[in-house]
């Protein structure tokens, strides 16, 4: 019986180590105004994975946040930041960016508006409800 319980106790504190060991930092950052936002929400998503490489990063955007991640979109007070290579960049360290559907049917868009890097989610606030309930994301709004 002692043997089984130390065998026990060795399984559990074994189980708890590769718990601890695969656990991943995962954070949903929340734009709705791309114009005061955009360009602080890439720059804080680019120092967080500097410091913190293997954090999983979803973007989530709806109303006006969605204007950075349209064709072409540039930064309205500097023009020389085009958001569409910066958000490829970002995608390749493995940040994914959600555009609200329902903001595109609000506003008469289509997804074909949109950069190559752009996911689409049925509701921008339903996700990062869910994100933060469900799959324990933590979240900023920069």
């Amino acid at each position: 019986m002692n043997r089984t319980l130390k065998f026990l106790a060795w399984l559990l504190g074994s189980f708890l180590l590769c718990s601890v060991a695969l656990a991943q930092d995962k954070v949903v950052y929340h734009i709705d105004n791309a114009e005061t936002q955009a360009t602080k929400a890439l720059r804080n998503v680019r120092n967080h994975l500097d410091v913190a490489p293997d954090t999983k990063i979803i973007v989530v955007a709806h109303a006006e946040g969605i204007d950075f991640l349209m064709e072409g979109a540039k930064d309205r007070k500097n023009p020389d930041i085009d958001y569409a290579s910066l958000v490829s960049a970002l995608k390749a360290r493995g940040v994914r960016f959600e555009v609200c559907e329902l903001t595109l049917r609000n506003r008469n868009l289509k997804k074909d508006q949109f950069i190559m890097d752009a996911d689409f989610t049925p509701s921008g606030v339903v996700r990062i409800a869910q994100l933060q309930s469900r799959e324990h994301y933590a979240y900023i709004k920069p």
